[in-house]
């Protein structure tokens, strides 16, 4: 199997473009050829596919159990395959990991272009293993003692939360991976509402750094697929027209790092303005933590 792929790398960072397969007819060898190059390159991309609805859900089933969005527009015959138009908001111009909020986040992503403009449009991955080795020993270890909230604020639906670790443990890889977002995290547990917005907004300007991404311009029929494991990704929203994806999602397992350090963060004072703040964090603690641990 693996002697008929043609496999070229798009970026240093991360990424390749796999042809000398038909994903609408691949068999156990060649799934397990696939995830293999998966785990090696974060995101695969597979031109020419054009699969249907039917081909899509079928090779999204070889890799595990599929969920439809909890949260947006869903195929209305196959509440599994995931819609997504430009023309209806659907423009994912946030760094995120798709579905974070939830206790087992979305291992894999498997999406495929339908209709997109001539120019623009393209997509961004961000390689989170490399944003987490290059950052500085001492910064490296403040992360891993810490735990961060995410929550489905982003689609009207905050009550949706759940805390994982900042630094998970890849199953597969054994490497460790900068587990935070603009999108969906709300504050890092540990840390002060301040605090923790100040280390965010920084872990959020160097996962945005180019030197850790692969940026894909698309063409209809095009099929990508990624492990939101140890991957961040944003849409460029620098085009016209519309714009159409079909996405199949590949649930996973619940992130896996060292315990917190710290406690979570209480406030020394009293109620007051900033207290809003709090609360959020304050009720999900009352009631079921969901922090896996090693």
């Amino acid at each position: 199997m693996a002697s008929t792929l043609q496999v070229d790398r798009v970026s240093s960072a991360l990424g390749a473009e796999v042809r000398g397969i038909e994903l609408g007819s691949v068999n156990a060898e060649s799934t397990q050829e696939i995830e293999r190059l998966l785990w090696e390159h974060q995101v695969l991309f597979f031109p020419n596919q054009n699969l249907s609805n039917e081909e899509h859900v079928a090779f999204g089933q070889q890799f595990g159990e599929l969920q439809g969005h909890p949260h947006l527009e869903n195929d209305q015959e196959d509440q599994r395959l995931f819609i997504l138009k430009a023309s209806r908001g659907g423009v994912a111009d946030e760094w995120h990991s798709d579905l974070s909020f939830l206790p087992s986040p979305a291992l894999y992503s498997i999406l495929q272009m339908i209709k997109c403009p001539d120019l623009g449009g393209d997509t961004l991955w961000a390689n989170l293993y490399l944003a987490f080795e290059e950052l500085s020993p001492p910064l490296r270890e403040l992360c891993e003692g810490l735990s961060a909230l995410h929550n489905a604020e982003p689609h009207g639906r905050p009550e949706t939360m759940c805390i994982h670790p900042m630094v998970r443990v890849h199953p597969e890889t054994g490497r460790k991976v900068l587990f935070v977002n603009e999108h969906f995290t709300r504050r890092i547990v540990e840390l002060s509402v301040g605090e923790s917005a100040h280390l965010l907004a920084y872990l959020y300007r160097w996962i945005s750094r180019p030197r850790f991404h692969v940026r894909y311009r698309w063409q209809p029929g095009t099929l990508a697929m990624w492990d939101n494991r140890c991957t961040q990704h944003s849409v460029l929203n620098d085009f016209e027209g519309e714009r159409i994806i079909k996405r199949v999602t590949v649930m996973g397992d619940q992130p896996s790092g060292l315990k917190p350090k710290w406690p979570p963060y209480a406030r020394p004072v009293g109620p007051s303005d900033t207290s809003r703040h709090d609360r959020m964090l304050e009720g999900f603690l009352q009631g079921s933590n969901t922090l896996s641990e090693d």
